[in-house]
């Protein structure tokens, strides 16, 4: 009888989606709209703009039991070294919580989406230049409410079991190379809720 009990405890754990920007933000809303998924996505919690509000919202979201999927570049820990330093703090304080979700790309979420299209690991300069190379493939992606908020670019990108592709590349490269996304661990966790 417990164990019923802790299960259905389990499955009601409420999840919130942290993230840093529009673009997290639309394509976390378009998911969950193709997909069905559950989860909260708060307005306030995307365009944060350091580690450390990362970090606020991350407890915030956590405080009351719920499950945060924090979803952030990790890029500007190369460019600042005291974002390096929060970012390091981050992973040690909520690496191995089973509540917590830590879903950086380096550089950028478009890395992620490339992942859809593309089997590689290369470096990229920065996040201009993945986003160049995912207009390969996505021809009038853009980090603009106005392309964004149109889930028909979420769809197109997900077709085809692209989206399961995307998932098995970021676990094949894992962290061995130039660019990853942890991203593929915000659907296991939501697959599994499911």
């Amino acid at each position: 009888m417990a164990r019923s009990f802790e299960n259905r405890k389990q499955q009601q754990r409420s999840v919130t989606i942290v993230g840093e920007g529009l673009t997290e933000q639309h394509y976390f809303t378009h998911i969950r709209f193709l997909f069905g998924y559950h989860y909260t996505i708060k307005p306030y919690y995307f365009s944060i703009t350091s580690l450390v509000e990362m970090d606020k919202k991350i407890a915030e979201a956590i405080s009351d039991g719920g499950v945060a999927i924090a979803v952030f570049d990790a890029d500007v820990s190369n460019r600042n070294e005291e974002e390096r330093k929060r970012l390091e703090i981050i992973r040690k304080k909520y690496g191995n919580k089973k509540n917590v979700v830590l879903c950086d790309s380096m550089t950028s979420i478009e890395y992620w989406f490339l992942l859809h299209y593309e089997n590689t690991n290369r470096y990229f300069k920065d996040s201009f230049a993945t986003e160049q190379e995912l207009r390969k493939h996505i021809s009038d992606y853009e980090k603009k409410s106005k392309f964004l908020q149109n889930v028909k670019w979420v769809v197109d990108m997900c077709a085809d079991e692209k989206l399961e592709t995307a998932i098995k590349r970021a676990i094949a490269f894992d962290h061995n190379g130039e660019s990853y996304s942890n991203v593929y661990k915000a659907f296991e966790l939501l697959n599994k809720l499911k």
